[in-house]
């Protein structure tokens, strides 16, 4: 029983009615879950029909109902339905939470009255039988023949069915009486106003079922089993297609509610050229890819919905498991091996600009499928694939989308919205199979430069670049592939960093702590190019400099400074919410777009001038360009550090006067007076003044004598990680009993073995989160600064044990779960294990 045989259409409908926030489910019982039989009694339900109610019936936020016109008590005595589905009898009057109409003693004699009347009409008409309910009457004809059936129906439309007070509703070979409303379209109102739903589908067969068919509305479905004049907007043959209907709408909505099996985070690996980044997971699927930019629709989002939401996949044709996964070393390039089959993966250094190519290569000794599901904009955009002899040509796309596969013979299928390829191919020592996707381009012919060149040329960039770099011993290989992390999320067109490579990869399965990370963070770029820095690279710290002096002369000032901004330097555009994605293991929402940048962030001048002293010093040079930006933003400290912010967190709640805020302010100026001493530049007098200024007002106001350590603001004696920079900045000494004290509290309330959490507090949304990898490296220096090396070397081996199979991290790592969380990789993560592998590679 597949889903196939439905039609296109009606799939589609039920793919976007499942993705519904709350789903109500309601079918009829004769001719919908049971086939029509001469004997009533012995209408038994599929059991495909009820195998599927039961498990929507399980699933979160679905309610599940069957409307019939049988009295409530036979109806659970027949279908033997689970207690999960709500059952609606007597055609909307009679609910299983209990009979909704008390009946009056002016209804009781009528419905008396209805009985006697008609048990004359129906005596000695043979075959004809009456169904008692405890507000109604039902006069079945089924079973009788043609001409005593029509001749009973024409004595109650002309008798009790033209009395006062007697709701009437005929349906196949039945005519009921009642002394209440029965009406199939109220009972699913009044469960839809129960359950709050946001869509409801009905399916039913009857007459009857047009009253609930005409309450269908907006993302409403309704499905008409067999033929006839209806009002529901598609219509299917039997009982068998309301089987695969059933079963077909739980697997999608179980889909988008959980998600599908989700590759662990940190197994993902990342492409990059520098301008474009793409993620494939260990089995070789390429399941992200955004274009033009990585901040722009997604062309495949596996990663957050699913194959449906596009991917890209390779796997030998007998489908076994890959032997692993690697980078070729000092690359970003990635090799997926099988026992017989290997494919290579890389983006095109060298391609021309505002186009993203990727090459795959598939070698070996085997025969190999391929699937190739283009999803552009998220799957909003619906495509078709032609074929030639070249490859394949995606058409419907603003923007031209080709792949060149020369030889590969595919078969092309639709799911009535977009269509998808697959081939398979035989792969032999003597002759890989090359596929080169071409986004920005409708050009399938062969490229200027062979496979093998293009391939050794984009290996070559990465690695003459990395020997130039000076690593530490402590882990030097991961550290090396942390640089090249943060040098691939580099955009090397404008100079502007990711703070990650994708959008919504859940702070909490399930939650909604799922945020859009695909863009420049001022402080978190900052960071990144400081990182580099560290390890002997200015180019990329340049690179970025210049971005910022491009922002900054788009401002009448630097206090004017967004939090975040896209890789172009413009404002980002309103968020938004994909609700046709369910999200990385059904956790929703999936956001486009950051209301961060919004708000105001007073720490963004301290790591931007910080960079310029680092720069600075490795170049010998302090040009006049950043020497007039630092004088700005130290301006902008004098101007704004006395204002509450919303911090280096971006809590979505009311500003307050936070510590890491203020000692950002005081680091600004701190490396601004530092710089005009140790450079001839001439700083404001004020400066010095109010570094102490800022200084005192932090070290009094920022401690909390009931948690005996410095707290996250002034009012409270909450935590927060990010508070130990009073000490990691120098605002404070480290050795000085409240830095120590506060790095004690810290451990004590944010640590949990392996990671530590940025803080406890209520912060204005539901759920949880896991510990951040940068808050665990801030408490690794932290230990280093305190003496407190043991310490710090395990933790830092916990930080290590977290990375994935090709050294990659994400955001967070839950502790209880065991489970890597949030976006992928994450700037900060690496950020922070380059920072501690350079620390603990000093002698003490």
């Amino acid at each position: 029983m597949t889903a196939e045989a439905l039609p296109a259409e009606l799939r589609r409908a039920l793919v976007q009615l499942a993705r519904t926030p709350r789903l109500l489910i309601a079918c009829d019982y004769d001719g919908t879950m049971a086939p029509i039989v001469a004997d009533p009694e012995q209408a038994r339900p599929l059991q495909e029909s009820v195998n599927a109610l039961r498990s929507l019936a399980t699933l979160s936020s679905t309610t599940v109902a069957v409307i019939s016109g049988r009295a409530l008590r036979d109806l659970a005595t027949l279908s033997r339905l689970p207690s999960e589905v709500h059952l609606v009898g007597s055609h909307g009057s009679e609910f299983d939470v209990g009979f909704v109409h008390a009946l009056d003693a002016t209804a009781r004699q009528l419905l008396a009255k209805i009985k006697n009347e008609l048990d004359g009409i129906i005596d000695g008409a043979e075959g004809v039988h009456l169904e008692m309910k405890p507000a109604s009457v039902a006069v079945h004809v089924r079973r009788a023949e043609a001409a005593v059936g029509e001749r009973v129906f024409e004595a109650l439309r002309s008798g009790p069915c033209t009395w006062d007070g007697v709701q009437v509703t005929e349906g196949k070979a039945v005519i009921e009486l009642a002394v209440v409303q029965t009406d199939k379209g109220h009972a699913l109102d009044v469960l839809r106003h129960q359950v709050g739903a946001t869509a409801a589908i009905f399916v039913g067969d009857d007459v009857t079922d047009e009253k609930a068919f005409a309450r269908l509305t907006g993302p409403d479905l309704g499905i008409k089993v067999g033929d006839g004049e209806t009002q529901a907007a598609y219509k299917i043959a039997d009982t068998t297609d309301v089987a695969r209907v059933l079963a077909f709408l739980m697997e999608e909505r179980r889909t988008w509610l959980y998600g599908e099996q989700a590759v662990p985070i940190e197994r993902i690996s990342m492409l990059a050229n520098e301008r474009s980044v793409a993620l494939l997971t260990p089995d070789a699927k390429l399941t992200w890819l955004c274009h033009p930019e990585p901040d722009s629709g997604a062309i495949f989002a596996d990663l957050l919905g699913g194959p449906t939401a596009g991917v890209f996949g390779i796997k030998p044709e007998r489908n076994g498991l890959p032997l692993g996964q690697r980078y070729l070393p000092g690359t970003m390039t990635v090799e997926t091996r099988w026992s017989k089959l290997l494919v290579t993966d890389y983006l095109d250094h060298y391609a021309p600009p505002h186009r993203t190519e990727i090459v795959r290569v598939i070698s070996g000794n085997s025969r190999a499928v391929i699937d190739f599901a283009p999803r552009p904009e998220f799957g909003q955009v619906a495509v078709k694939l032609s074929a030639e002899a070249d490859g394949l040509r995606v058409l419907g796309t603003s923007d031209p989308i080709v792949l060149r596969a020369p030889g590969v013979e595919w078969t092309i299928t639709s799911d009535g919205q977009h269509e998808s390829a697959r081939a398979v191919v035989e792969v032999t020592p003597e002759q890989p199979i090359v596929l080169e996707l071409r986004c920005g381009s409708d050009d399938l012919g062969p490229a200027e430069v062979s496979e093998a060149d293009r391939r050794a040329r984009a290996g070559s960039y990465w690695t003459d670049w990395l020997a130039g770099l000076n690593l530490p011993e402590v882990q030097r290989d991961l550290v090396a592939r942390s640089a090249l992390t943060l040098k691939g999320l580099q955009h090397d067109e404008t100079g502007a960093f990711l703070a990650a490579a994708t959008t919504s990869l859940p702070e909490e399965i399930g939650g909604v702590r799922n945020w859009d990370y695909r863009y420049c963070w001022i402080r978190d770029a900052a960071l990144s190019a400081q990182a580099l820095v560290r390890l002997g690279s200015t180019a990329e710290a340049e690179k970025y400099l210049s971005w910022v002096h491009g922002v900054l002369a788009t401002l009448p000032g630097p206090e004017r400074l967004h939090p975040l901004y896209t890789l172009h330097g413009t404002h980002l555009g309103p968020e938004a919410v994909i609700d046709t994605l369910p999200g990385y293991a059904g956790s929703r929402p999936v956001r486009v777009g950051n209301l961060a940048n919004q708000q105001v962030q007073l720490d963004v001048f301290g790591p931007i001038v910080d960079l310029v002293a680092m720069v600075t010093e490795a170049r010998g040079k302090l040009t006049d360009e950043d020497w007039r930006m630092v004088e700005a933003m130290a301006e902008a400290v004098s101007r704004r550090w006395h204002e509450p912010d919303h911090g280096i967190w971006e809590e979505r709640a009311a500003p307050r006067h936070r510590v890491y805020s203020k000692v950002m302010c005081w680091v600004t100026l701190d490396r601004a007076i530092k710089l005009a001493d140790a450079y001839g530049r001439e700083a404001e007098a004020s400066w010095a003044e109010l570094r102490d200024t800022i200084r005192a007002d932090v070290v009094e106001n920022g401690w909390n004598e009931e948690v005996q350590s410095y707290a996250t603001a002034y009012d409270g004696p909450d935590l927060d990680a990010a508070t130990l920079h009073i000490g990691l900045s120098g605002l404070i000494d480290p050795q000085d009993e409240r830095f120590q004290a506060t790095v004690t509290a810290t451990e004590a309330e944010l640590r949990s073995g392996v990671t530590v959490y940025r803080y406890h507090r209520d912060d204005g949304l539901p759920g949880t989160e896991g510990g951040w990898h940068i808050c665990a490296a801030w408490m690794i220096e932290s230990y280093l600064l305190t003496g407190r090396r043991t310490e710090a070397e395990e933790l830092f081996q916990q930080m290590v044990d977290c990375a994935g199979p090709t050294g990659l991290l994400p955001e967070e790592y839950d502790p209880i779960a065991e489970r890597s969380l949030g976006n992928h990789p994450q700037a900060y993560s690496h950020i922070g294990l380059i920072r501690c592998a350079q620390l603990l590679s000093k002698q003490d």
